[in-house]
């Protein structure tokens, strides 16, 4: 089960460094001059989780294998993308591809690096943003509520639910605010996610300062986590040029270096755990000799559709899961304490699994 969170932003404000410190590797180059992005690169990132290590402990297991999230550094947007400015039709092509979006802004002064607008204004620069998503989002309305005017006076069910869907949306982006602030029924939202409006993904702001305001911020980024709480959404404070230094380090040089910097722990660490929660995502775990493993689900999955991220015939042949809550498991030293405390329980296809749940699921081939 794949999560692709989109890295966006105007350019020059530190997105392909950002990206590469992030999957490790320099295969987005990142350069003082607009568009070096061309193509949007994809990367793995390992999801940061103690609990992992100490199931692993537990177990002497041979292999660890963490969650996994998906990034995609996508080229630099600018003012009139929505029409087609820069590379804004390929921008907006790739964040309609991505579950949501981590929006690198600018709050560091550098004269050296140069800013589309001349200005540093991370506020500002959140809202050409958003106003471009916004004004892409209006024009593909139009066109769809254009396209379905027949199926509607015809009686088609499915059209006259999408019409009604798009008119909310419309309501909401001609009074300035996303689709996502629109409220949608529960019985509606299959429908709704089926729009892939742009405006509807979740936002993470990632406010990118200089190397001596890692730890604290600063008046730029203290603005954006404002603006941030009035939105409803979340904000991370990071230095792109300090991790991209920090992802050249073995881990004990790293420790030694975030102690020195006066940093608990690496932003990336912070970002990747932002990004999860976005999401709304969480883990669970299978842990043996062979094997400790972190899986990725959406909160509020059922146990049978947790089994299916492993293997579809899990989910097809699901029987129960025997479930160890993950401080249980810890507290009573691994699978066997557990069951001979009675910590260990059958569950069946009405459970939603929780986060940090050791998972054992039992399945007719």
């Amino acid at each position: 089960m794949g999560f692709k969170t989109g890295i966006v932003g105007l350019p020059n404000v530190g997105k392909s460094t950002l990206f590469n410190a992030l999957t490790r590797t320099a295969a987005a180059q990142a350069a003082n001059f607009p568009f070096c992005t061309i193509e949007p690169n994809v990367g793995e990132v390992a999801v940061p989780d103690a609990r992992l290590d100490k199931l692993a402990g537990i177990n002497a297991s041979k292999q660890v294998v963490p969650a996994r999230m998906t990034f995609v550094d996508i080229a630099g947007l600018v003012k009139g993308a929505s029409k087609g400015e820069g590379l804004g039709n390929q921008f907006l092509a790739n964040i309609r591809e991505v579950d949501a979006i981590a929006h690198v802004l600018r709050c560091f002064e550098d004269g050296d690096v140069t800013h589309v607008e001349g200005r540093v204004d991370p506020v500002a620069d959140a809202e050409t943003i958003e106003t471009e998503l916004m004004l892409a989002d209006l024009e593909s309305i139009e066109k769809r509520l254009q396209n379905i005017v027949r199926k509607v006076r015809g009686g088609d069910k499915e059209a006259v639910l999408q019409e009604r869907l798009l008119k909310a949306a419309v309501e909401a982006l001609e009074n300035g605010q996303p689709a996502r602030n629109v409220e949608v029924a529960d019985d509606d939202m299959k429908a709704w996610n089926g729009l892939q409006l742009l405006t509807t993904k979740p936002v993470l702001y990632v406010c990118n300062v200089a190397e001596d305001e890692a730890a604290e911020g600063n008046a730029h980024s203290a603005a954006v986590a404002e603006m941030a709480a009035a939105q409803g959404a979340a904000s991370v404070v990071i230095s792109a040029k300090i991790e991209e230094e920090i992802s050249q380090l073995d881990a004990d040089e790293a420790e030694m270096f975030l102690e020195e910097m006066g940093l608990e722990e690496a932003g990336l660490d912070r970002l990747i755990r932002a990004g999860y929660e976005l999401l709304q995502l969480q883990t669970y775990f299978t842990a043996g000799p062979k094997e400790a493993r972190a899986w990725t689900i959406r909160a509020g999955t059922l146990a049978p559709q947790a089994a299916g991220v492993i293997h579809g015939d899990f989910e097809r042949g699901f029987i129960r899961a025997e479930t160890i809550a993950y401080d249980d498991y810890i507290a009573l030293n691994g699978e066997q304490g557990a069951k001979d405390a009675g910590k260990m329980r059958a569950e069946g296809k009405t459970y939603l699994v929780k986060d940090g749940d050791v998972l054992n699921f039992l399945f007719n081939a």
